[in-house]
């Protein structure tokens, strides 16, 4: 219970960290071109890093599991109102791309910021868990930061889990652009926290790359194309397989990948 408390007062650090970043550039940069730039990185940040300290807990497995999906559940409504427009995922950057509603120029420069922000996540989650704050955090630490591979299945399953769940992500939010803000965001964290339930012992339903790439990569136990296949062709298909299934409004924007809490207390209950 004590390395809840110290996660989830990491959690909060970290969310008002970024606000003060996000409030900072609003003031000071409103209207400037590299102001929503500045937006993507702070507002990526925050979803890594804290999706960071939830796997932590999750690998861990001290969670019940009814706790790890209220943390998905929360966490995800937290990042849904705080985003402040950011898409924070280089699929959402390229569905803006695919629909031309954003230059090559300006996906390019999100997509920068979306993988400065995931590398800048992990370093700041490794610097975090070497202050020893929790006992988790010190044996983490033991371990020289050891972490394994989210893919438990074969590539290709592994990829289609990941495309089904950002398909439905995005079929949802399409159905659901009318709505209001404070009732949208309660639902599509619902859905988030059902495709970390449903595909979260496979490959962590992250079906965000960026996210994918400060989680996984630098794990053991498969290598960089393998993770690029898994993580990266199904949210990159995506946002194609969409705009032809679909007559995409254009008020539709891209939400959050998931953060993948879930997925080791799923497999450690069926053990």
């Amino acid at each position: 219970m004590a390395d809840l408390k110290i996660s989830l007062v990491i959690l909060v650090l970290t969310v008002l960290i970024c606000e003060g970043g996000r409030r900072t550039a609003k003031r000071f940069l409103s209207g400037r071109v590299y102001c929503s730039f500045l937006v993507e990185l702070v507002s990526t940040f925050q979803l890594c890093a804290c999706t960071q300290e939830l796997r932590l807990l999750g690998e861990d497995g001290r969670l019940e599991p009814k706790v790890g999906l209220t943390l998905t559940y929360v966490i995800t409504v937290v990042h849904a109102l705080t985003f402040d427009g950011a898409v924070c995922n280089p699929s959402g950057a390229l569905e803006q791309l695919y629909r031309k509603h954003a230059s090559c120029k300006g996906v390019t420069l999100k997509i920068v910021c979306h993988f400065l922000a995931a590398v800048g996540a992990k370093l700041y989650a490794v610097h975090t868990w070497s202050l020893g704050m929790s006992d988790l955090h010190l044996r983490h630490k033991l371990t020289g930061y050891a972490c394994v591979s989210g893919i438990h299945t074969t590539l290709l399953k592994g990829a289609t889990v990941e495309l089904a769940c950002a398909f439905t992500l995005q079929t949802t939010l399409i159905k659901l652009h009318n709505w209001e803000t404070k009732y949208k965001v309660h639902l599509i964290a619902a859905v988030i926290t059902f495709l970390v339930y449903a595909g979260g012992s496979l490959t962590g339903a992250v079906f965000n790359p960026a996210l994918a790439y400060s989680l996984h990569f630098h794990c053991k136990g498969n290598t960089f194309l393998q993770y690029a296949f898994v993580y990266w062709v199904g949210p990159i298909v995506e946002p194609v397989a969409t705009i032809i299934t679909f007559k995409v409004p254009k008020n539709i924007s891209y939400l959050i990948g998931s953060p993948p809490v879930y997925s080791d207390l799923k497999k450690k209950k069926k053990n």
